[in-house]
Formats: structure tokens, sequence, C-alpha cells
């Protein structure tokens, strides 16, 4: 049985969302537990025997400051969530809440395993070639050094080798150009460390690549700084809403383009499937001593049980062992960050 504990309060929806979900999740996954983590009135209607409610006094708001989540709301669901990650009672944690709060709360009651200076934020956009590219930082680090893009790449390659079936996965370093004399002088000295990287055997290094290349599916993993991560993920969220939006419009003008709509559907249906952020729902939470899974805080049934998903996929495939292995490899070129003002959690991040 792989145990998931689950933050039923976060999100824009909360319970309504999080319980349909976790009973399609408990259908689809009989080898799965669920700790059901939340206030005692949201939660009592829920039964299934593969599921535990686990009572929560408190909860995180979206819009809650991230010392408010840490210090004062000690009994909210997202916390008791991960706590039952650090108490071995879950495999991992799923939230849909507050990211800066699920971050900082993840951190301080996780740490960060050895090596790792930050934790990053990790998910996949979906590509032209039928599958997704895993990019990090998504956010949780505004500002990073060329050390800490190095330790994104090594924990994206344990995520992506762990995801995937067979292969090393390539890395690309995101940057204005592919040349390797292009970019801030943080990129051209994280270029160096990852081609170093590549040299020792610890990474498949592809090289500098650019902003379409993400969705090209030139490489499986891009690595960035969460400023850059975060601005992309929302703009492909964006531009893949306005695609589905436009098709739909244009096909309801009039008989005609119904008629097309009616011929076309088959190709269209796939490549609305395809560009629906909510089937690539559910990022991880690398550099932590335990897994912890970040689901979109506007997600529906069908993305907070994609959510769950990921979570159960990673602890299912040893995903923090892989982490820590790969972390262990690395070890000599996975020296600590030059000292530097430590940015503080980008708290308002929402996905």
């Amino acid at each position: 049985m792989i145990t998931l504990a689950v933050d039923c309060m976060g999100g824009d929806h909360g319970p309504r969302v999080t319980l349909a979900a976790c009973r399609q999740f408990l259908d689809n996954h009989p080898d799965a537990r669920l700790l059901l983590v939340g206030l005692a009135d949201s939660l009592q209607s829920f039964s299934h025997e593969r599921a535990t409610v686990v009572v929560a006094t408190e909860v995180v708001a979206m819009d809650d400051p991230v010392e408010v989540a840490l210090r004062r709301k000690k009994d909210s669901s997202m916390r008791v969530a991960i706590q039952q990650v650090k108490d071995g009672a879950a495999a991992a944690a799923v939230s849909a809440g507050n990211t800066g709060a699920l971050m900082a709360i993840a951190r301080y009651l996780l740490k960060t395993l050895d090596g790792i200076d930050r934790p990053a934020i990790a998910t996949q956009l979906p590509n032209a070639v039928g599958g997704a590219t895993t990019v990090l930082d998504l956010g949780a680090n505004v500002d990073c050094s060329a050390e800490h893009l190095l330790q994104f790449a090594v924990m994206g390659s344990a995520l992506v080798s762990a995801l995937q079936d067979g292969g090393e996965p390539t890395v690309g370093l995101l940057n204005i150009g592919e040349e390797v004399i292009k970019g801030s002088e943080v990129i051209k000295k994280a270029g160096e460390l990852l081609r170093s990287a590549a040299n020792s055997g610890d990474l498949n290094f592809f090289g500098n690549v650019e902003g379409n290349d993400i969705f090209k599916g030139t490489v499986d993993i891009v690595v960035c700084d969460g400023f850059v991560g975060n601005v992309a993920l929302k703009a492909s969220e964006g531009v893949a809403s306005m695609i589905i939006g436009a098709l739909k419009a244009e096909f309801s003008h009039n008989i005609l383009t119904k008629i097309a709509a009616i011929v076309a559907y088959p190709v269209l249906k796939a490549l609305m499937k395809r560009m629906d952020y909510r089937r690539y729902n559910g990022a991880a939470l690398l550099g932590l001593r335990g897994l912890v899974f970040k689901s979109h805080g506007s997600a529906d049934t069908m993305a907070f049980e994609q959510a769950l998903n990921r979570a159960y996929d990673a602890a299912r495939n040893n995903l923090l062992d892989r982490v820590r292995t790969r972390i262990a490899h690395a070890a000599p070129l996975l020296a600590p960050a030059d000292a530097q003002p430590q940015p503080g959690v980008a708290a308002t991040t929402t996905h």
C-alpha cells in the first residue's frame, strides 16, 4: 500500500473538489491509501475503506502571508498533511493551497537534502512531440546562482528518470540563445557546471535551449530560475486556454463551420486534450527530505486527481531515493552556492 496525505482544505474550491478527486483516485488505485486532512465538519461525510480522516483545526488561506501560515497556524491542514510525511505515516503529501506557505512549511518540517541549498518546484508542460517537458524552477527561487541551477538539473534528472521508462533524460539550460557565449554571467557559469557534470556522467546535458524549445520537446528537462519559469508556466496556460477557447468559438458561428467542426472533431478533440493543462497538474517540490506535491490552486476534480497520480507515481518509483543517489554521485560538483542574500519563498506564486 502506498499512502498519501491530502490537504483537503487547500485551493480555491476546498473539499468540494479534493474529496471528489480522492474518491476517483482510490477507485483507480486499489493499492493506495489516503489520509484526508482537514476540518472535521468538512470531511465527516466522506467514507471509504482505504481512507482515514486526520483532523486539523486551522486552514491556510490562499492569501495568507508565509509568516502567518508558518508561525501562527500550527495546526493547519497543510502543516498536518506534511507532518504525516515527516512522521512516516505517508509517503507523500499533496496540497492545492498557497504555494509560498506550502514551500515554507515543507522546508521547515522536512528540511533540505544534503547537498541541496534550496528546494525547487518542477512540473511538466505539454510539447509538440506528444509528451511533456519538465521545467524547474517554477517560482520557489526568484534569484538563483549557477550552483543552484546545477542542483535543479540533478534533481530534475532524478524526477524524470523515476517517472519515465528507459534512457537518461536530456537537460537543457534556458537561455536567450544556443551559443555558449550568450546569457548573463550566472547562466554562462551554470553552463560550465552543467558541462562538467555531463563529463563526469552525472547529467545528460544537451546545451542551451530557448523558450520555444520547451514546447518543441527539444529536451526532457529545462532548467531556469523561478522568475523565468513561473512566467513561462503562466504564459503557456494562458495560450492553451486562448487557443481552446478560440477553436470552440470559431466552430459555433454558423452551419458551415459546425459541419466543418463535425468533420474535424477527432483531430480537434486530440489537440484540445493535449493542450489541456489539467492533464499535467501536480508539481513536485524537489530537494526536501520527503515528497510534497503542489496542485494548481484552481484545480477541478480531474486536475487534482492528476496531482494525486503524480505523487503516487513518485512514491511508487522511489523518487526520494533516486534524488539522494544522484546528489551523492554529483556531490563533488554540488559545492554550496556562494554566500548571498537568501530571498524568501515567492509567496505570490499560485501554481
